[in-house]
């Protein structure tokens, strides 16, 4: 697809635009400088609107804008229960997760778990995070990006990467979380008006022209498969999505993991200016959440009558892009550029503040604000910099890419979350048990995986979630002796009824009851 110069003009005006405001909503007042407060966590003075914008900002980049649209294309609305899905999970975070969190008045997720268990805990999980967020994520952002523009305009991968990377810092390095987040807002209002009209485009063409409900009607006789939410067994793309172990298994664990437990998600509502704030601006991303199909899954149904026989699901909204209208092909083209960058920008500041707050300042404690905020910034290049000179080496081609992000994370993330439940809501638990289900988890995960390899990618996750569940608990029963947090106020126990406690050894038993009754 090539851009005419209006589309190259609409989208220069966006980049230099996008850049100015984030330099002016970055500026200080004259004799203050930026402390790791102001720079980490926006000075905790994040409204809503921008709390939430900044959290889909954040989520919505090259694998999902590309991705499901082609598996809208491949697969149907099926996979639009990621989106809906997840926009329950907010819910559940902002309801029970997030008062913890600022009670707590961290910086990382790593911080919470050494209040919570101790710095070992901390330690490992700041390492790990450092290495998926630096050599999986940040890689993954920057080559699916590259490769989305490359698709759109021809321009080499490696150019295209680097625009992203210097993109990215030329509008957050200075201004850190507080320029990310306020920008969002820009870009999520870019992204989904750019997506909704082309939504609008597709439709309107397959109704041909007789508007949007006309369109969609059409779309579902055409091809009425692709709107069935439970796939059969017997489906070709059961694998991905297996039935309804999707609503009633591992897709919750990746949810919790991912908009719960994720520095690079919840470093936002932690940035919030009141509790109040945090989660009016986490419902917000829940409502934008339940939108998200319509704006990159539907699209992708409709270039299956649009754009029949593409020679790969990923090439659909790229192809669907050809149908905009002048101008508005550069529009749509800055909201998925806009959407690429947040990203980049988003997980490029997680790594400074993993780094800076977690395991930097440990080691050289006692400097000053200024010396730690510097030390960020410089992170924040580094790690751009690794990005860039390994994305090819590990992400060679695109199929192999999605496969990659989604193997090594599913290995680590159902005892992430089990970590992170039993230091909330049981105060029994222990640091061993926690190292337990934390190794555990990708033990088990290796092992199911070389033993069972025709177990669907999601029922493995929440198979190895209860076994990680029942190890943390077992363990921290073991060590029972083992001094667990002094202030025991912070940790929730789960009250179902008056002088009833259903305790962590009760909920393992119903919930290893019901997956293995469920298989």
């Amino acid at each position: 697809m090539q851009l005419t110069v209006l589309d190259i003009s609409v989208f220069c005006i966006y980049v230099m635009g996008l850049i100015g405001l984030a330099w002016w909503v970055s500026r200080e007042k004259e004799g203050h400088d930026k402390d790791t407060n102001d720079y980490f966590l926006a000075g905790k003075s994040l409204p809503w609107w921008a709390i939430g914008a900044s959290l889909i900002a954040a989520n919505i980049s090259a694998e999902q804008i590309i991705g499901m649209s082609g598996s809208g294309y491949q697969i149907g609305l099926a996979i639009a229960s990621y989106e809906w899905m997840a926009a329950i999970t907010l819910i559940i975070v902002a309801k029970y997760f997030l008062p913890i969190f600022l009670k707590r008045q961290i910086y990382t997720m790593p911080q919470f778990l050494e209040q919570r268990f101790d710095h070992r805990v901390r330690t490992l999980m700041a390492i790990f995070w450092l290495g998926v967020y630096v050599f999986v994520n940040l890689t993954a952002i920057l080559w699916l990006g590259a490769l989305a523009i490359h698709t759109i305009t021809g321009i080499n991968m490696v150019a295209a990467m680097v625009f992203l990377a210097l993109f990215s810092v030329a509008y957050s390095l200075y201004g850190g979380l507080k320029a990310v987040a306020l920008t969002d807002i820009i870009q999520v209002i870019l992204l989904v008006a750019g997506g909704l009209f082309l939504t609008y485009t597709a439709l309107n063409l397959i109704g041909d022209g007789q508007g949007v409900l006309a369109g969609f009607s059409a779309l579902t006789n055409q091809v009425p498969a692709k709107f069935d939410m439970i796939l059969s067994e017997d489906s070709p793309h059961y694998a991905d999505l297996p039935g309804l172990s999707v609503l009633l298994g591992g897709l919750w664990v990746m949810n919790l993991s991912y908009w719960g437990f994720n520095q690079y998600i919840i470093q936002r509502a932690l940035g919030a200016r009141s509790l109040e704030e945090g989660q009016k601006g986490i419902v917000f991303a829940a409502f934008l959440k339940i939108l998200m199909p319509v704006i990159v899954v539907l699209p992708g149904v409709a270039a299956v009558i649009l754009v029949p026989g593409l020679d790969r699901p990923d090439q659909a909204y790229p192809q669907l892009m050809t149908l905009m209208p002048e101008g508005l092909k550069g529009l749509v083209f800055a909201a998925l550029v806009a959407a690429i960058v947040s990203s980049v920008a988003s997980m490029s500041n997680s790594i400074a503040t993993i780094f800076t707050m977690d395991i930097y300042q440990h080691r050289v404690p006692g400097r000053s604000q200024h010396h730690y905020v510097k030390v960020g910034r410089i992170v924040s290049l580094i790690g751009l910099t690794l990005a860039l000179l390994t994305a090819k080496p590990l992400l060679g081609q695109f199929d192999q890419a999605f496969q990659y992000i989604q193997e090594f994370t599913g290995f680590f993330t159902p005892g992430i979350v089990v970590l992170f439940l039993l230091g909330m809501f049981w105060p029994r638990a222990t640091a061993n048990g926690a190292l337990a289900a934390a190794l555990g988890s990708a033990l088990m995960s290796l092992i199911f995986k070389l033993a069972w390899p025709a177990l669907p990618f999601m029922d493995r996750v929440g198979l190895v979630f209860v076994l990680c569940l029942i190890t943390g608990v077992l363990v921290s029963l073991l060590h029972k002796n083992q001094t667990t947090e002094p202030n025991a106020s912070h940790p929730v126990s789960f009250h179902t009824g008056p002088g009833f406690n259903l305790s962590a050894v009760g909920v393992c038993v119903l919930v290893a009851a019901f997956y293995f009754t469920w298989w």
